[in-house]
């Protein structure tokens, strides 16, 4: 249940135009919001470091079929194993005794089940991408050659702050095709005690985790997702927000727009406002974290796979506390 009213399609395209950050960090940037994440920001993360505790965001990778896979299952082909070690009819036993295991995995992160970082390069809008560069940019060939996730190569560390909309609403989970407002966000916020600060990561709990847990893997474009409503776009420019993730895909399923393909918080948010995103986070774990220390930030660390040429890559977010 939407409990405010969504903006009009055509408020949504304009932010194509008000929310575009591009020539803001210069010509050449290929950064956007990571910029926003200085020295003093990741140094005032780490001081949010008391209790020594971690906490994992990313669900576990798996090679078993399942209907939440847009595109297939990863592959996981077995190079080297320890089968048979020890054998003595075996003709290379002496080698089996120097010998480790190895594997080759083929996967597609991007989609709606594997935890992952878009990079700026994933989405375009009107044939481009972030900052002007255009869509031809990214090649069968080289794959990326600008806007990769090597970008971002040298981590993310700043502080997260997780906004907890099923807590809040009372509910173990939001109903698929539910949208989160700015005027919910700002509720939330208040409740928890945290204001947000330039270049914080924020992190929105839908309570999919838990539905995922209690019904099953799904197919989520049957049944849909919650997520982020449009009108959240502006108010994430406002507080200069670096990064968002959520429990879903970001974006609401079925999205209420015909304009936008993958949704506007996807299309509009990377292509336009070059912010970065984090799909498909576990957030169950941090939730109760923070419901048991009391308190909704801490620092928050992303680390991409140095990727040639990625449009992202699958990580695994630590919440540390």
């Amino acid at each position: 249940m939407n409990i405010e009213p969504l903006p009009d399609e055509s408020d949504v395209l304009a932010y194509a135009g008000s929310l575009s950050n591009a020539g803001r960090w210069g010509a050449d940037d290929e950064r956007g919001t990571l910029n926003l994440i200085g020295p003093q920001a990741r140094i005032a993360a780490a001081r949010l470091v008391t209790a020594g505790r971690t906490v994992s965001c990313a669900w576990p990778m798996d090679d078993k079929d399942a209907p939440d896979q847009v595109y297939g299952r990863m592959h996981r082909h077995m190079l080297v194993t320890g089968q048979g070690n020890g054998d003595p009819d075996a003709p290379d036993t002496a080698d089996n005794l120097k010998r480790g295991a190895s594997e080759y995995l083929g996967l597609v992160f991007h989609g709606l089940h594997i935890t992952h970082l878009d990079g700026l390069c994933h989405q375009f809008w009107d044939n481009r991408m972030y900052n002007g560069f255009p869509a031809s940019e990214v090649t069968s060939y080289s794959g990326a050659r600008r806007l990769a996730v090597t970008t971002a190569a040298s981590g993310i560390v700043t502080r997260g702050v997780l906004l907890d909309a099923a807590r809040s609403r009372g509910v173990p989970w939001l109903e698929p095709g539910t949208s989160v407002g700015p005027v919910e966000l700002d509720r939330i916020a208040s409740e928890q005690g945290v204001e947000l600060a330039a270049g914080d990561a924020v992190l929105l709990r839908t309570g999919y985790g838990a539905h995922r847990r209690t019904a099953g893997r799904m197919n989520v474009k049957e049944v849909g997702q919650s997520g982020w409503g449009a009108a959240c776009l502006p108010w994430l420019r406002d507080r200069d927000v670096a990064l968002i993730g959520s429990d879903t895909a970001q974006d609401v399923i079925p999205g209420p727009y015909q304009s936008f393909g993958h949704g506007p918080i996807h299309m509009l948010g990377i292509a336009v406002m070059g912010l970065w995103l984090l799909d498909n986070c576990d957030l169950e774990e941090l939730s109760r974290t923070c419901a048991e220390l009391g308190r909704w930030e801490f620092q928050f660390v992303v680390a991409p796979l140095p990727i040639v040429g990625g449009t992202g890559s699958p990580v695994n977010p630590l919440g540390i506390f």
